[in-house]
């Protein structure tokens, strides 16, 4: 899909329609320690299942009528310790294919060239970041669509990636891919995505 328009195809703006919560995997070893982790399927440490644990308390409450999940197993785990062992896996929902950076420190890639971003430069030999866009953007897609008996607006989980969540969030608001850059996300942290009146907007960010 198409990465210039205002708004992802199909995807239009419902008043008061679904809300999507965000949960980033808990961490692992490389998101510890800075390496670029994208289809490595790592475990969570110890920490990590801690942390997924703690979203539980972020979440509970809220009566979910869709619950996703990566099926990486970092992601699968995390929503499993969140209270979530049923989550549908969504292939759409995997992080970023680094290439050849996988597995890299970022540090170490941006001592070699300082002026790297991966937000402009991309990854050699990995996704292009269009391509992580055009996931999200089905992703999107799924979500608006859910609805309630009821007419009350629906409640959707996605648990997944720092990097894809941060673009999944600027695709959400009509952004561009690249303008997932502005979001920062902390592993195991949750995020709201909802609507003011008619505008995709941020409701709530990294609790």
């Amino acid at each position: 899909m198409s990465q210039t328009g205002s708004s992802p195809a199909a995807a239009a703006p419902i008043p008061g329609g679904p809300k999507l919560w965000l949960l980033r995997h808990g961490e692992t070893e490389w998101s510890r320690s800075g390496q670029y982790t994208g289809l490595t399927d790592l475990p969570l440490t110890e920490v990590g299942e801690t942390q997924a644990r703690s979203a539980q308390a972020t979440l509970a409450g809220v009566d979910f009528d869709l619950v996703l999940t990566s099926p990486l197993q970092r992601a699968q785990r995390t929503a499993s310790l969140a209270g979530f062992p049923d989550a549908q896996q969504e292939p759409n929902a995997v992080e970023w294919d680094y290439g050849d950076y996988e597995g890299i420190d970022s540090a170490v890639v941006r001592a070699e060239n300082p002026g790297y971003l991966i937000w402009d430069s991309g990854v050699p030999n990995g996704e292009a970041l269009e391509h992580v866009g055009a996931r999200a953007d089905e992703i999107v897609k799924r979500v608006r669509a859910v609805k309630r008996e009821d007419g009350a607006p629906a409640n959707v989980l996605l648990v997944a990636h720092g990097h894809f969540l941060r673009i999944l969030t600027a695709r959400w608001l009509g952004l561009p891919a690249g303008e997932g850059r502005h979001f920062i996300l902390g592993t195991a942290k949750v995020c709201t995505l909802g609507w003011d009146k008619k505008t995709p907007a941020v409701e709530q960010w990294g609790l």
